[in-house]
C-alpha cells in the first residue's frame, strides 16, 4: 500500500511541470502526504524567499503552522539547524534533549515530544526543510527516513524547475519587450528625422534629451511620436511638446 501511495505522490509532484500550476496547494498536500505515509502526527514546510529568509508555506495543522512560526520569530529550533547546515536534524526526545528550549517548551504546549527536519536540497542549494513531528518520543526507523527525503527531494526539484520555468518566461517576455522597445526606438528616430530634416543621429539624440527633460521613458517618448499621440518640436533640451 505505501508503494502504491508513493506513486500517487510523486505522479502529483509531476504536476509541478504545468504552467498552471498551484504551489500552495502542493505543499499543503505534500504534508499531508508526509503524515499518512510516514506515520508521524504532523509535518510543517519552510521555504526560503527571495531575500534568503525561511517563511511557513504548508502545515498539516493550526499547531504545526503556529509551532513553525514561534520557531521563526524567536530564531531557534531543528527547522532552522537543518536550513543553515542543510543535513538532516533528528531528536527523539525533545524535552531530554535540552536544545531549543523555548522551542522544546512550545512544542510541550502543542503536543508535540519528537522532532525531525530534513532539507529541501538539490546539490548545494537548499530552499527549505520539511519538519515531521510526532506526540510520542521516538526515532523514524531508517526506511521511512529515506521515504521523507525522498519526498523533500522530489518536491524540491518540482519547485526549482517550477522557478526555473518562471525565470525563463519572464526572461522571454522582457526580452520582447526590449525588442519591441527598440524596433519603436527605431521608427521613433525615422519619423524625427525625415520631419526635421536631420540625420538618424541626431534624431536620437533629440530623442533622448526629449524624453529626459519629460521624465518619460524613451521607449514612451518613441511610440507617442510614431503614432501621432502628441506632437513634438525641436528644442533646447531636444524635444519639447508643441
Amino acid at each position: 500500500m505505501i508503494e502504491i501511495e508513493m506513486s500517487d505522490v510523486f505522479v502529483e509532484t509531476a504536476d509541478t511541470l504545468v504552467d498552471d500550476f498551484d504551489v500552495l496547494e502542493f505543499l499543503h498536500v505534500l504534508t499531508e502526504r508526509c503524515v499518512q505515509l510516514l506515520g508521524v502526527s504532523a509535518a510543517g514546510l519552510l521555504l526560503t524567499d527571495q531575500q534568503g529568509s525561511l517563511r511557513v508555506v504548508a502545515a498539516s495543522s493550526r499547531r504545526t503552522r503556529l509551532l513553525e512560526l514561534f520557531q521563526l520569530q524567536t530564531d531557534q529550533g531543528p527547522c532552522l539547524d537543518c536550513f543553515r547546515t542543510g543535513r538532516p536534524v533528528s531528536v527523539v526526545d525533545l524535552p531530554a534533549a535540552g536544545r531549543w528550549p523555548r522551542f522544546t517548551a512550545a512544542a510541550a504546549e502543542v503536543g508535540f515530544a519528537a522532532v525531525h527536519a530534513l532539507p529541501m536540497r538539490l546539490r548545494s542549494e537548499v530552499i527549505g526543510a520539511l519538519s515531521l513531528f510526532d506526540i510520542q518520543p521516538g526515532a523514524l526507523d531508517e526506511g521511512r527516513l529515506r521515504i521523507a527525503q525522498a519526498l523533500a527531494d522530489v518536491a524540491t526539484i518540482g519547485l526549482l524547475q517550477q522557478r526555473a520555468i518562471h525565470r525563463r518566461d519572464i526572461l522571454t517576455e522582457q526580452l520582447q519587450t526590449a525588442l519591441d522597445s527598440r524596433v519603436l526606438i527605431e521608427q521613433a528616430k525615422g519619423v524625427l528625422a525625415e520631419r526635421l530634416h536631420v540625420d538618424v543621429g541626431e534624431a536620437f539624440t533629440l530623442l533622448r534629451a526629449g524624453a529626459r527633460s519629460h521624465n518619460r521613458r524613451l521607449s514612451d517618448m518613441a511610440r507617442a511620436i510614431v503614432d501621432g499621440s502628441e506632437q513634438f518640436v525641436p528644442g533646447a533640451a531636444g524635444l519639447a511638446l508643441g
